[in-house]
Formats: structure tokens, C-alpha cells, sequence
């Protein structure tokens, strides 16, 4: 396979990787680097999600203990079957909303400017939610959350459908809005990311099997492993990183990046591909 269409993959895993659990919208920006790159046909789409399963994979390793505890406890422990049942109850609105409306968004939403304009947006909603008078932490951990919480984190997961929005940035702002901790809501967004990516993944390389064959595997093989690597690390970052610091820089970097999108667009000083 060609070197430079793997040096390619190795830069969106990285990017994957490194903005997937960040509220910078990891969509948004594998569509940006994709344009940059010239890696933005249809089967690059279905790259995009796919390699979205390697950032998983990183998220379950650092939170296996948790997995495994709800796994082995699941027949007997009513906690276990609880967090279970909360993750399940989060996960059923994307998939809905995604098979009624994920074709009409891919067509119409997946560009560069549309990103750009959710990156500010969402950026001035993350300083908006900051800044505003804390509202009463009703659950501390994820085991404290009730069904009706997590369907609420889970309907507004779905505003990541909308590319640049950024899923983690929507679940762990509206579950702190909720009355979630920092740290709660963080959490309960990983582990909602396990079902979501993964079934997205394994949905779209499904879909669109017919556009892919075996010499595709180096490609996808090299994208997962470089998100997965660069997913753990970050990960592991974030977790150390909001005990102790809010979501502000995340929002000034949306909207400082959004702005130089639409700018270089609008000079031309970066062609930007729109297909």
C-alpha cells in the first residue's frame, strides 16, 4: 500500500485519538484534517468512523476495572444492573435519531464551514455553562445516577450528530448542567462512548462494505492503532486534568479555531474542501 496514504492514516488516528473524549469535537476536526490532507472520498468516511473504535478500545482499558466489576456482578448486583441499564437507556436516542436523520446530516452538514460554525458556537456555550452560578450537584459518581439522568444525557448526546458540536463536549456539559459532578459526567460520557463509537463503527463498515477489500486493512489497521495510542494518553490526561481545572481553554480553542477556518476560507488562503 502506498507509504503516503499511510502516513495519512497515521495523522487522522492521531487526531482521532487526541480530540474523540475532549469537548473539541473529534468529527469536526478528522473533517478539517481530512480536507488538509486530501483524504476526504467516501471511503475516508467510512475511516473516520471506523477508527473511532481504537479511542474506544483506550477507554475500556483504562476503565476496565469498572467494566469488568459490572460484568461479573451483572446476575446478582442490582447496582451493576443499574449502571448497565443507565448506559443502555443513554445510548438508545443517538441510534434512533442517527438511522432517522444520519443520512440527511452526512449529506447536507459534513463540511468545513458548517464545522467551524458549531466550534464557535459550542464555544461560547462551554464559557456560558461555565461561568454561570453553579447549579446544586445532585450525583456525585456515575453509580449514583438515576435512569431518567441518563436519558438525558443521552438525548443530548445527540446534538453531536451535528459535525463540530463534539459528543463528549454535549454529554459532559449537559450532564454538569444537570446536576451531575464534573467528574460523574465525565465518566458517564466514556462509558456512553463505548456502545455509541463501536456501533457506529461496526454499522458503517457494514454499510459501505462494498466499497472496501482486504488491501484496505493496513489503512484501517494504522488509523486504529495511532487513535488508540493517542486516545489513551489523553484520556488518561483528561481524567487528571478536571479534578482540578474547567472546560474554558477547551471553549476559547473552539472558538479561535473556528474563526481561522472561516477567515482562510473566506481569503482563500486555505482551500477547504466542502464535498
Amino acid at each position: 500500500m502506498d507509504t503516503l496514504l499511510l502516513l495519512k492514516a497515521a495523522i487522522m488516528g492521531i487526531v482521532e485519538g487526541l480530540t474523540e473524549f475532549l469537548p473539541i469535537s473529534s468529527t469536526g476536526h478528522l473533517i478539517l484534517a481530512g480536507s488538509l490532507l486530501g483524504f476526504h472520498d467516501e471511503k475516508a468516511k467510512v475511516f473516520d468512523i471506523a477508527i473511532q473504535t481504537g479511542a474506544i478500545f483506550a477507554v475500556v482499558l483504562v476503565y476496565w476495572q469498572k467494566i469488568r466489576s459490572t460484568l461479573v456482578e451483572l446476575p446478582s448486583s442490582r447496582q451493576a444492573q443499574k449502571f448497565a441499564l443507565n448506559v443502555i437507556i443513554g445510548f438508545l436516542p443517538a441510534v434512533v435519531l442517527a438511522l432517522i436523520f444520519g443520512k440527511l446530516i452526512k449529506a447536507h452538514l459534513f463540511t468545513p464551514t458548517v464545522v467551524a460554525t458549531t466550534f464557535i458556537l459550542g464555544g461560547f456555550i462551554i464559557l456560558w455553562a461555565e461561568r454561570r452560578p453553579a447549579a446544586a450537584t445532585r450525583v456525585q459518581t456515575v453509580d449514583e445516577m438515576t435512569p431518567m439522568d441518563a436519558l438525558k444525557v443521552g438525548l443530548v448526546q445527540c446534538l453531536a450528530m451535528v459535525p463540530g458540536t463534539s459528543r463528549s463536549g454535549s454529554t459532559i456539559i449537559g450532564g454538569m448542567l444537570m446536576g451531575l459532578s464534573r467528574k460523574a459526567a465525565t465518566d458517564f460520557s466514556f462509558f456512553l462512548a463505548i456502545p455509541t463509537l463501536i456501533g457506529a463503527g461496526v454499522y458503517s463498515l457494514y454499510k459501505e462494505r462494498a466499497l472496501l477489500s482486504a488491501a484496505d486493512i493496513p489503512l484501517f489497521a494504522v488509523g486504529l492503532l495511532f487513535s488508540f495510542i493517542s486516545a489513551w494518553f489523553c484520556v488518561r490526561w483528561l481524567l487528571r486534568y478536571i479534578s482540578s481545572n474547567s472546560f474554558v481553554p477547551f471553549a476559547w480553542y473552539r472558538i479561535a479555531f473556528g474563526i481561522v477556518v472561516l477567515v482562510t476560507a473566506g481569503t482563500g488562503i486555505v482551500s477547504w474542501n466542502e464535498a
